[in-house]
């Protein structure tokens, strides 16, 4: 995405949820902070129109993205997708030209440690990354554990490709990293102080690294902030969230305080973390794996002479049943995904669900639209889900194509002679489904009408045969002993009747001895293996064995 040229991206559907929710405990806490007391910087106007002009600045916020450049599975528009990100964030370039892009946790790997066999396509997945930081804009983070998973010097490389700074006030001995940056925006300065605790689960640091008090270094940054002209202080913290929430309290000049984890292991989905307002510090905190991204726009009005501070101008009041409405819209999202291709559901019941959706999110547009106005300076929050209706920014897209050639290119060539491990004596291996066609000629007529016919060519038309992320849920027997590996899958590709009833190897030499073949996989087994989360939301395992059953294959 280059700032000196203005693409006409469409701006594609984006839920943009305005809530800030307070928990029952902080609520009066919460509400205090809501005002702007008599020290605040404000108008002299008696109201200022929260709708009525652009903002000072737009911070998009993103906690714990962990390598994830887009989502993997086969649930219709999953959340994710750094290539819709950009697009949302050149979308909006007209009404937020001002804008800074944070972040806090672990942004480049998925995990602390990289496997040796993974080395490399790991390596140029975190440099993609860090190249659709730079088109993205992103202007600093606060690292997490698994930023260092190939060492110093790597994170040092990667950070320069990204153009962001690294900022942990609180780290010794982490080379590139810095304590405090300070953005001028929009005549504005805003400060910008990192923290992290980048920890194992062993308790040990990177190699080099060590972590102080996380308070102490928050407050001395906000200070240096001060003393280089920052009025706006912004905090970026990778530490427990309960450590991190500490900091609010403890450090009340902060406006906004960004949480990400210190450590992430694993493509397992959070849920919505919904915001807090502690004393005046609006604190923000995204789902992992760039699922949304927090949206906060600043409106600086100035004319007083104490500290800035932001009135709460996004929906404090609505959060709760704003919250309750983005649940819904999503559980009947997910269920009507669930329902395409299912001849049992009555297409009257669809058009129902589908109109039901829609109320829902009218209802909740409308209360989003509703007017707030509050006096002084103020801030509006917002969460985007990142879907594919925002579009795809064509550079980002473009980097992620090289990537995933780029993979290919290269496992194809590095694990060429990688076959699979020859079965136990007496064990069954896997035979492919040409095999198996011998003796079920029906079955294979109902097999050859399932996606599952069809899985692997997903891969290749994606450049992502050859990818170890991607290819065991697209082939039969992958990593098992007779099976199939990343580049000897030749006639186990797709996913045949043995990824169900297990190798075949002893049942096509005795057909009539029983005990050799699972007959009647279990439901369960197809979530066992792929269908699960991220990749599948709401997966009903019973109902979705009915798509793959025909004549001779489960139904007379």
């Amino acid at each position: 995405m280059k700032r000196s040229l203005l693409r006409g991206v469409r701006r594609g559907y984006a839920l943009l949820i305005p809530f800030v929710a307070i928990s029952a405990a902080a609520f009066a806490s919460a509400c205090q902070g809501c005002k702007v007391p008599a020290t605040a910087a404000v108008s002299a106007d008696a109201d200022v129109d929260a709708n009525a002009s652009k903002p000072t600045v737009r911070l998009y916020v993103l906690s714990t993205v962990a390598g994830a450049l887009e989502p993997c599975g086969c649930t219709k528009d999953q959340l994710g997708g750094i290539d819709h990100l950009a697009a949302l964030i050149e979308a909006q370039r007209g009404e937020a030209p001002d804008r800074l892009v944070v972040g806090a946790g672990p942004m480049l790997f998925t995990d602390p440690e990289v496997k040796p066999e993974r080395s490399s396509q790991d390596a140029w997945k975190a440099e993609a990354m860090a190249l659709a930081a730079k088109e993205i804009g992103l202007t600093a983070w606060a690292p997490g554990e698994n930023d260092w998973a190939l060492g110093a010097e790597a994170l040092g490389k990667y950070q320069e490709q990204s153009g962001a700074a690294l900022l942990g006030k609180n780290l010794e001995g982490a080379k590139g990293v810095q304590g405090v940056v300070v953005r001028d925006v929009s005549g504005v300065k805003v400060g910008l102080i990192g923290v992290s605790d980048p920890k194992g689960r062993a308790g040990a640091y990177p190699e080099g690294v060590k972590a102080g008090p996380a308070i102490d270094a928050m407050k001395a940054g906000v200070e240096e902030a001060k003393k280089q002209g920052a009025s706006v202080f912004v905090g970026l913290a990778a530490l427990p969230r309960g450590e991190a929430l500490r900091l609010a309290d403890s450090v009340p000049e902060l406006h906004v305080l960004v949480l990400g984890k210190p450590s992430e292991r694993g493509d397992g989905n959070d849920g919505p973390k919904p915001p807090e307002i502690i004393g005046s510090t609006l604190v923000v905190e995204t789902p992992n794996h760039l699922q949304s991204v927090a949206v906060v726009d600043l409106f600086v009005r100035g004319g007083g002479s104490g500290p800035l501070v932001f009135a709460d101008a996004g929906g404090v009041a609505k959060a709760g049943e704003l919250i309750s409405l983005s649940e819904r819209i999503r559980e009947l999202e997910i269920r009507l995904n669930g329902w395409e291709g299912d001849k049992r559901v009555s297409a009257k019941d669809v058009e129902a669900r589908k109109a039901d959706l829609e109320k829902l999110r009218a209802e909740k547009a409308q209360l989003e639209a509703a007017e707030t106005k509050v006096t002084g300076s103020f801030f509006r929050y917002s969460s985007v889900e990142v879907r594919e209706k925002l579009g795809a920014d064509k550079d980002v897209a473009g980097q992620l194509l090289a990537y995933y050639k780029r993979v290919n290119d290269h496992n194809k060539q590095a694990f060429a002679d990688r076959v699979p491990e020859k079965p136990a004596k007496g064990e069954a291996g896997y035979i492919g489904i040409d095999a198996c066609t011998n003796c079920h000629d029906e079955e294979r007529k109902v097999f050859d009408g399932t996606a599952h016919a069809r899985a692997y060519a997903t891969l290749e038309q994606d450049f992502k045969e050859f990818n170890l992320d991607c290819v065991s849920c697209h082939v039969t027997g992958y990593g098992k002993p007779g099976g199939s590996t990343v580049t000897h899958n030749a006639s186990l590709q797709n996913v045949q009747c043995e990824e169900c009833h297990g190798p075949g190897s002893l049942h096509a030499k005795d057909p009539e001895k029983k005990g050799l073949i699972v007959l009647s996989p279990p439901p369960q087994s197809c979530v066992t293996q792929c269908h699960h989360p991220p990749h599948v939301e709401g997966f009903d395992p019973v109902a979705k064995m009915q798509l793959i059953l025909g004549p001779g294959h489960g139904r007379d």
